[in-house]
């Protein structure tokens, strides 16, 4: 799962390094979802271990690692196309990979989307074949577990809403045939609310009430609920600010008779969107001198216009 247009150091988060100049960090949340899923696990082992709470803790431990490895998968596929990468964080219910600006293509956001659910599925078939080398006892466990929950974990990313891969993928294909990406993010974002109260209301349904197991099966299902409602209502509102900022067009910004400083920065008049906004990043300055492909000067671009255009939401 991935997150974009934030800091790279997570505030609380604990550091454990870099991969190829990314950070990887974890929140406390993971520990305390280590724990949890130590003492939720330990009872599967207990008839093939003297101790299943430490063959519990080394399952979680493969676990996690299969998470990261998800995760750089992303950073890999990302960097391929060029993207910048700040960070990878593990938390209470997965990862995200944090990448500064967007995909430029349908076709990079679905790639690079799609490859950690690949990867987990690589992982997961590989565990459950893993284990038919071992000749039973706690090693075959462990790796049939870690392969097994894999695949889950690939099946259950590949749903199309966000904020999981699925609903990336999803969002890339929108995008592709709609030829508006807000659009995408729009249909992807609300295909990931159905999928929260769907999830909730499957387990509310299946659950045996007589079963003690039950609360456990109830809060993970809210847990999760929780977790894609929220990241679909995120995406929601990025749907929004990404349609005002798409609407930002040089040309129709850019003004005649205005003073300009020798110095001033020359921006292509055709440029528009976050194209736009990043090459204004790039060369802070409070007037712009807009040229055509001659270099010819067309317009002068006021950055403060490009301000009130964004602030009035002239979509």
């Amino acid at each position: 799962m991935k997150a974009r247009d934030r800091t790279a150091r997570t505030p609380g988060a604990i550091r454990l390094g870099r991969f190829a100049g990314v950070l990887v960090q974890i929140r406390p949340s993971l520990l305390l979802m280590g724990v949890a899923l130590v003492l939720l696990f330990a009872p599967r082992f207990a008839g093939s271990a003297q101790n299943s709470y430490l063959v519990s803790t080394a399952f979680v431990v493969g676990l996690y690692v299969s998470v990261l490895v998800h995760e750089l998968a992303h950073v890999v596929a990302a960097r391929h196309f060029g993207m910048a990468v700040s960070s990878v964080t593990l938390h209470l219910l997965g990862g995200e990979t944090v990448m500064e600006g967007e995909s430029r293509t349908p076709w990079q956001e679905l790639l690079t989307s799609i490859v950690g659910p690949v990867t987990s599925l690589v992982i997961g078939l590989a565990g459950l074949w893993s284990s038919t080398l071992f000749d039973g006892g706690v090693t075959d466990e462990i790796v049939w577990s870690i392969g097994f929950v894999n695949v889950l974990v690939a099946i259950f990313n590949m749903l199309p809403g966000l904020p999981l891969d699925g609903g990336r993928v999803f969002r890339a294909i929108v995008w592709h045939f709609s030829g508006n990406e807000a659009t995408g993010i729009r249909a992807a974002a609300w295909f990931g609310r159905i999928s929260a109260v769907a999830i909730v209301a499957v387990v509310l349904v299946l659950v045996d009430w007589d079963d003690e197991r039950t609360i456990i099966d109830l809060v993970i299902a809210l847990l999760v609920g929780w977790f894609l409602w929220q990241g679909a209502g995120d995406a929601l509102r990025h749907a929004d600010r990404f349609a005002r900022v798409n609407q930002l067009v040089a040309r129709e910004l850019g003004e005649l008779g205005v003073d300009v400083p020798l110095d001033s920065p020359r921006l292509p008049v055709g440029l528009r969107g976050t194209s736009l906004l990043r090459a204004m990043a790039a060369e802070p300055a409070h007037v712009y001198v807009l040229v055509d492909d001659a270099d010819q000067q067309v317009a002068v671009l006021r950055a403060s216009r490009v301000d009130e255009a964004y602030r009035e939401g002239i979509v």
